[in-house]
Order: structure tokens, then C-alpha cells, then sequence
């Protein structure tokens, strides 16, 4: 009974969490709502009982990966004409709140049950986790180095690339210049905004 409501409850906010990143003109809001996808994700591997997978989910996809697009967005100054229009901000601390305790009720309540314990070790005095390092560092290290080399490939060439595309360095800038800017480019939008 457990299972099958955190799974519909991971269900639906893993899909909420995507459509709001595809149909949000926010990118500050497409990217959170990513990363909280990307989340209760891996809580589908936790209720598997494959936690090393659970664990590699939230560090790579929600640590690395999600780390890489806001350090691109940074790069892109997306984020600084953003501006909160929360109606009820009450109703929606509400609804995060429930939600978090939900989320905390559903992860919790098996560990006060049970300890939790690796299902079937390949090799039991070592456990899952180990096994999975040694197959990754032995049999597949090539892969797994060539994947680096292609993401920081990756990485470098969205710096290049959004360097190109920027009109001014705020490196180069004092700090009032760079207010100046910003002032200037918020009326420009306006201006913009004004002649639709």
C-alpha cells in the first residue's frame, strides 16, 4: 500500500514539475522546477530499492548537470529581469509546506520500520555499491572517461559560445556602470514591451 501511493504521488509531481519547465517563459522557474523533477525521479529508484541509483540521480542529473545550466544561465544574464507575481503568497507557502512534509512522511516512514539493508549484494561482505564501483573502474573506465572528456568538451564550447553572445563583460565594469546598465537595459524592455 506504501508503494503504490508514493509512487502516484511521485507521479504526479514529477509530471507537474516537467510541465512546468516546458510550458514556463521563467527560465529561473524552468530551471527549479527541473531540478525538483529531476528529484522526485530518483525517489522511483528509492521505492525500487535501488538506492546507489537513487543517490547517483540526485548528485549527477540534480547536482552536476543542473549546476552546468545555471552556471550557462549565468552566462546568458536570463535571470535579471526576473520578477515574482505571486497572488497568494500564503496559499502557495501552504501548499510547499504540505507538500515537503509529505514528501519527508513518505522517505522516512520505512527507515523507522526496518533498517535499511542492500537486497541481494552481488558480493555480500562488500554490497552493492562497491560492486558497481569496481565493474565502473575496471570493465567500463573508457566509457566512463570518454563521457568526461565529452561533458567538459560540452562545457567549455557553452562558454565560448556564450561568451560570443554577450555585449558587454560586467568583469570589466565597475559597480556603477553596471547599475547603469541594467537600468538601461530594463527601460529598453520596457520600451519594447510598450511598442507591442
Amino acid at each position: 500500500m506504501f508503494e503504490i501511493v508514493a509512487f502516484y504521488l511521485f507521479s504526479i509531481l514529477t509530471i507537474v514539475m516537467f510541465c512546468i519547465t516546458v510550458f514556463t517563459n521563467n527560465s529561473l522557474y524552468a530551471l527549479s522546477s527541473l531540478a525538483a523533477g529531476m528529484i522526485f525521479i530518483s525517489a522511483f529508484f528509492f521505492l525500487l530499492d535501488a538506492d546507489f541509483l537513487g543517490a547517483v540521480q540526485i548528485v549527477v542529473y540534480t547536482g552536476a548537470v543542473m549546476a552546468l545550466y545555471a552556471f550557462g544561465m549565468m552566462f546568458f544574464d536570463s535571470l535579471s529581469i526576473v520578477k515574482e507575481k505571486i497572488k497568494n503568497p500564503r496559499l502557495v507557502f501552504l501548499l510547499t509546506g504540505v507538500v515537503a512534509l509529505i514528501i519527508v512522511i513518505i522517505f522516512v516512514s520505512p527507515i523507522i520500520g526496518a533498517n535499511i539493508e542492500a537486497q541481494y549484494p552481488v558480493t555480500p561482505t562488500w554490497g552493492n555499491s562497491r560492486d558497481v564501483g569496481i565493474v565502473l573502474f575496471t570493465k567500463y573506465l573508457i566509457p566512463f572517461e570518454v563521457a568526461a572528456v565529452m561533458l567538459l568538451v560540452a562545457m567549455i564550447g557553452g562558454i565560448i559560445l556564450a561568451g560570443k553572445k554577450m555585449e558587454v563583460s560586467y568583469s570589466e565594469m565597475t559597480e556603477k556602470e553596471i547599475d547603469d546598465f541594467e537600468i538601461q537595459t530594463r527601460e529598453n524592455t520596457a520600451a519594447k514591451k510598450d511598442e507591442k
